[in-house]
C-alpha cells in the first residue's frame, strides 16, 4: 500500500511539473506570414558597405544601405548584396534574411543585361551549417539582426555595419 501512494504522489508532482510545459502549446498564436516582397530595389556599387565574410573569400561583399528594409510585422530584413571578384566581375543579390530562425532567401539576382530576373521557387534556407553561402550569416551577426530579431532600424543597422563597436559600452 505504502508503495501505491508513493507513485499516486509521484505522478501528481510529475503533472504538476509538466503542466507548464503542456500550457505553452495550448496557446492559439497565429502562425507566421512573410510580407509580400516588394520588387528588388535600385542599388548604388559607389556606396556599398562592406561585409566582411571571410578573410578566405575571394571576393568582396558590400550592401547598398538605400535598399535595406526592415519589416517589423514579420521580422524580416531585405537588401541587395554586391559580390565583387578580383576582376571585377559581379553578383548582385536581392535576400532577405529571418533572424527569428537563422533563414534567408534570394529573391531575384541582377543579370549582365542590368534587370532583375526573379528566383522561380524562393526557398527559405539555413544560414548555418555547410552552405555555401555565408554572407547571409555575416550580415545577420553584423548588424541586420539583434540575436533574434531584425535589428530596430535601417540606421542603426547601417551604423553598425560600418563600426563593431557600435552601441558597445565600455
Amino acid at each position: 500500500m505504502k508503495f501505491k501512494s508513493v507513485s499516486i504522489v509521484a505522478s501528481i508532482l510529475l503533472l504538476g511539473l509538466t503542466t507548464p510545459v503542456w500550457s505553452q502549446f495550448d496557446v492559439d498564436e497565429p502562425e507566421w506570414k512573410e510580407s509580400d516582397a516588394p520588387p528588388p530595389p535600385a542599388f548604388d556599387v559607389d556606396k556599398l558597405v562592406s561585409v566582411d565574410v571571410s578573410p578566405n573569400s575571394s571576393l568582396v561583399y558590400g550592401v547598398d544601405p538605400a535598399s535595406i528594409s526592415i519589416t517589423q510585422s514579420d521580422g524580416l530584413v531585405r537588401y541587395v548584396m554586391v559580390a565583387t571578384s578580383a576582376s571585377g566581375v559581379r553578383n548582385v543579390m536581392y535576400e532577405g534574411i529571418r533572424c527569428a530562425t537563422g533563414e534567408f532567401k534570394t529573391y531575384a539576382r541582377y543579370s549582365t543585361d542590368r534587370k532583375w530576373t526573379p528566383v522561380s521557387t524562393p526557398e527559405w534556407r539555413s544560414m548555418y551549417g555547410n552552405a555555401p553561402f555565408k554572407h547571409p550569416l555575416r550580415l545577420a551577426k553584423a548588424g541586420a539582426c539583434d540575436n533574434a530579431a531584425p535589428a530596430t532600424s535601417v540606421r542603426e543597422m547601417v551604423n553598425r555595419l560600418k563600426n563593431p563597436n557600435y552601441g558597445v559600452t565600455p
